[in-house]
C-alpha cells in the first residue's frame, strides 16, 4: 500500500517539476527536498489508512489534503471539488439564492468585502469589513471561502444567523438574515443631480455593464452634462477587461490601465485603454471606500495615476490578486493566486488598497439622526413624519443624494472646478 501510494505522488510530483537532469543545481536541491517532503506526506497517508478508528477513502484523504495545502497559501487560493466548482460558475451568471455578500478572508478572518445593494444582507445591515464569526451558530474559525459560501447559500426563504464583529463597535452583533434571489443591476443609478453635474453608480463589472455604462453616458449627455461622478463605493469588482474598458472611457488610447506581475512570464501583462472616443476633457469624481475592490481599485487607480479624476471616499479594500482557475480531473479545480495588480505608476493595490486625493468620512447615521432631532420640533415632527411617508407611497426608491455627506462633498468638488474654470476663461 505504501510503496504504490509512494510511485503515485512521486509520478504527479514529476508532471510538475519536469525531468531533474535538464535542471539546475539550484533546482535539482529544491526537487530533492521536494522529494523528502512527499515521503512525509505519503507515509502520514498510509498510517491514517492502516490505523485510524474508522475507514478511510483514499479520495477523502487527498481532497481533504489539497484543500490544506491550497488554503496554506493565501485566501484566495483554494482547491474545489465538482460541487464546489459549480458553486463559483453559478457566480458569473449574475443569479443565486443567497444572502448578497462579497466574502474574503482578511487576517485570518471571515471578512465582508462588501453586501450587495438592494440585498437581504444590504437591507439588514452587514457593513464592509465586518468580520463573521458565526454562521448559524458555527464558528468560523479556520473556515474556508468556500465552504462559508455554501452555508450561505441555499434556498430562498430560509434564514440564515450570522455572528459579526465589528471593529468599529467594538461588540458582536447578531443578524437574522433571509436568504433571497440575488439579482445584481450593474448600474444603480444614472442621473443628473444638479448644476448639469451627472451621476452614475456602478454596483459591479459584468458582461452587460459597459453596454449599461455607454447608455447612461449617452442619456446624460443628452441632458446636457458638464462633470460626472463614477459612484463606485461597495463595488467589489468583477470581470477585469470590462474594468479595463470603464477606465479606457476617459483615458486616450493606447496608455496603460494596470498590469499584472507573476513568477511566470505568462503572467506578467499589460492592459490598454482603447476607446476611439474616450471622454478626455469632462471633469471627473470617483467615489471609493472600504467595499471598493479588485476591478473597481483598477479604475480609480488608473484615472488616479493619470491625474484624471479626483478620489474621494475612504481607502479602498486592497484586493489586488489574480486568481486563475485551472480544471483538474473528475470536474474539481484548483484556483490559484498567480499575480497581482498595479497601477500604471506601479503602486501595488494588494493589501494597500487606493488612498483616496480627497478623504471625507461617511456620516455617521446617529449624527444624522441627532440632527434631524434638532431642525424638528413638537407639530413639525409629526409634519415631516407625514411628508416622508408621501414621499415613500410616491416611490420607495427614491434617490436623496443630499443626504450623503461624500457624494455631495462631490458635487461641491466639481462645481469649485467648474468655477474656477470659467473664471480663467
Amino acid at each position: 500500500m505504501r510503496k504504490n501510494i509512494i510511485i503515485g505522488i512521486l509520478l504527479l510530483v514529476l508532471v510538475f517539476v519536469g525531468a531533474t537532469f535538464a535542471l539546475s543545481d539550484s533546482e535539482k536541491k529544491k526537487n530533492d527536498e521536494l522529494y523528502r517532503q512527499v515521503e512525509i506526506f505519503s507515509d502520514t497517508l498510509a498510517i491514517i489508512q492502516r490505523e485510524y478508528v474508522d475507514e478511510t477513502k483514499p479520495k477523502d484523504l487527498i481532497y481533504g489534503s489539497l484543500k490544506g495545502m491550497l488554503s496554506s497559501l493565501d485566501p484566495h487560493s483554494q482547491f474545489m471539488d465538482s460541487e464546489t466548482y459549480n458553486e463559483l460558475k453559478v457566480d458569473t451568471e449574475g443569479r443565486f439564492g443567497g444572502l448578497g455578500i462579497e466574502i474574503t478572508i482578511k487576517d485570518g478572518l471571515l471578512t465582508v468585502i462588501t453586501p450587495i445593494e438592494d440585498t437581504p444582507a444590504w437591507k439588514a445591515g452587514i457593513k464592509a469589513n465586518d468580520h463573521i464569526v458565526k454562521i448559524n451558530g458555527e464558528l468560523t474559525r479556520e473556515m474556508v471561502l468556500t465552504d462559508a459560501v455554501k452555508k450561505m447559500r441555499g434556498k430562498p426563504g430560509e434564514i440564515v444567523n450570522l455572528t459579526v464583529l465589528r471593529n468599529s463597535e467594538k461588540k458582536l452583533l447578531d443578524f437574522k438574515i433571509t436568504r433571497d434571489i440575488i439579482k445584481i443591476k450593474d448600474i444603480k443609478h444614472a442621473l443628473i443631480l444638479e448644476d448639469r453635474i451627472g451621476y452614475i453608480r456602478l454596483t459591479e463589472f459584468r458582461e452587460n455593464t459597459m453596454q449599461e455604462f455607454n447608455k447612461a453616458l449617452g442619456s446624460l449627455s443628452k441632458q446636457k452634462m458638464n462633470a460626472l461622478i463614477i459612484d463606485l463605493r461597495n463595488n467589489p469588482g468583477g470581470l477585469l477587461d470590462v474594468a479595463v474598458k470603464v477606465a479606457g472611457k476617459f483615458i486616450p488610447p493606447n496608455k496603460m490601465i494596470v498590469y499584472t506581475k507573476g513568477r511566470q512570464k505568462a503572467q506578467n501583462l499589460e492592459f490598454f485603454s482603447e476607446s476611439k472616443n474616450a471622454i478626455t476633457e469632462l471633469p471627473l469624481v470617483v467615489l471609493i471606500n472600504e467595499g471598493s475592490a479588485s476591478g473597481s481599485e483598477i479604475v480609480a487607480g488608473a484615472l488616479q495615476d493619470y491625474k484624471r479624476a479626483i478620489i474621494i471616499g475612504t481607502k479602498s479594500f486592497g484586493k489586488g490578486s489574480v486568481q486563475t482557475v485551472i480544471p483538474l480531473s473528475e470536474g474539481a479545480a484548483i484556483r490559484l493566486t498567480t499575480s497581482r495588480y498595479f497601477t500604471p505608476s506601479g503602486k501595488i493595490i494588494h493589501g494597500k488598497g487606493v488612498i483616496p486625493d480627497i478623504l471625507v468620512e461617511p456620516q455617521k447615521e446617529t449624527e444624522a439622526k441627532t440632527e434631524d432631532v434638532k431642525k424638528t420640533k413638537s407639530d413639525e415632527i409629526f409634519d415631516e413624519i407625514e411628508s416622508k411617508k408621501g414621499k415613500k407611497e410616491a416611490g420607495a426608491d427614491e434617490f436623496n443624494y443630499k443626504s450623503d455627506l461624500q457624494l455631495m462633498r462631490a458635487v461641491d468638488t466639481l462645481k469649485a472646478i467648474k468655477l474656477y474654470k470659467e473664471n480663467r476663461q
